[in-house]
């Protein structure tokens, strides 16, 4: 199974409530931070919730 990387490109400052609370359920704090999150449902919502503010990558799995 892939996992996503996401990348934080663009501030919080200015965007709604529901991205504001969005990226930090994702783990980003700060423009320039990335986690590595699996590729699931949920979380495909949750990057298209903020993908104005995010990129994207496709890692590959442990398993």
């Amino acid at each position: 199974m892939a996992d996503l990387k996401v990348t934080q490109t663009r501030s919080e400052i200015g965007g709604k409530r529901n991205q504001r609370e969005t990226l930090r359920s994702l783990g980003l704090r700060r423009i320039g931070a990335s986690v590595v999150r699996p590729d699931t449902p949920q979380n495909r919502g949750l990057i298209n919730t903020v993908r104005h503010l995010v990129t994207v990558e496709e890692v590959s799995g442990n398993g």
